[in-house]
């Protein structure tokens, strides 16, 4: 086989691993204890369409090569996602898993005791990664890739954001104290993926930085989308029973 046949082929493969495009998330099952609200029927939204300040946070926790290899890690970490969030934070995979394409749904904890509910979308998934997108609404827009590799004799864990607050409400939010909650999250979220593979005590090491010192006033009307707000109505209102 000549190389030029070979070619779409491995194009092929890639392919498969992204989402295909579309306009409008849908959410085809709703797992019990969680809430479809800031998910179904809204847009897909990178970084370029947020409000705040862009941030590139990378967080890396080292594990002995001999103790798990990449495939084997992301494999795991795919299957059991949620498992290794940070208590009283939920993420409610659908059946298949986290495969491109895929609709998740999130409740999670915010200060003062309240849920937040929103979701992502898995952009991109392969053997030794995978890629979430988050949508209108929700706190930040942006991506957060996961990986695994080896480098000499460790395999390096990592999870890296790169966002912009959605809104002015959540860039005050995230200048208050969010960026340190979110840093905590996925500090402790790295920490539970290393401890699973038996090294409780591994550190994990978190790097920050200022892409752009730019606040997007033109995207200030996100705000209508806050599922911070959303969240908040719904959670007072009260709701009738059959």
């Amino acid at each position: 086989m000549s190389s030029n046949d070979e070619q779409p082929t491995a194009a092929n493969r890639d392919a498969a691993n992204w989402a295909q495009k579309v306009a409008r998330l849908k959410v085809s099952q709703v797992p019990d204890g969680a809430v479809n609200l800031n998910v179904d029927g809204r847009q897909l939204t990178s970084p370029i369409q947020g409000f705040g300040k862009m941030w590139q946070k990378t967080y890396v926790v080292r594990l002995p090569g001999g103790r798990i290899t990449p495939t084997e890690l992301i494999s795991t970490w795919r299957r059991q996602f949620g498992e290794f969030w940070p208590k009283g934070n939920h993420f409610y995979a659908p059946l298949t898993g986290i495969e491109p394409g895929d609709v998740a749904l999130l409740n999670l904890r915010m200060p003062g005791g309240t849920k937040l509910s929103t979701g992502v979308m898995v952009l991109y998934a392969d053997e030794e990664s995978f890629t979430l997108m988050t949508p209108q609404g929700h706190m930040f827009a942006g991506w957060i890739t996961f990986s695994a590799a080896r480098q000499d004799d460790e395999t390096v864990v990592q999870t890296q954001v790169l966002m912009r607050a959605s809104d002015p409400i959540f860039e005050l939010a995230l200048t208050m104290g969010g960026h340190r909650q979110e840093d905590r999250f996925w500090s402790q979220t790295l920490g539970n993926v290393a401890a699973h593979f038996g090294h409780p005590d591994a550190a994990v090491d978190t790097k920050v930085v200022c892409v752009d010192k730019r606040r997007q006033w033109s995207r200030w009307r996100n705000v209508w989308q806050s599922s911070a707000i959303r969240s908040t109505i719904y959670m007072v209102t009260p709701r009738r029973t059959r």
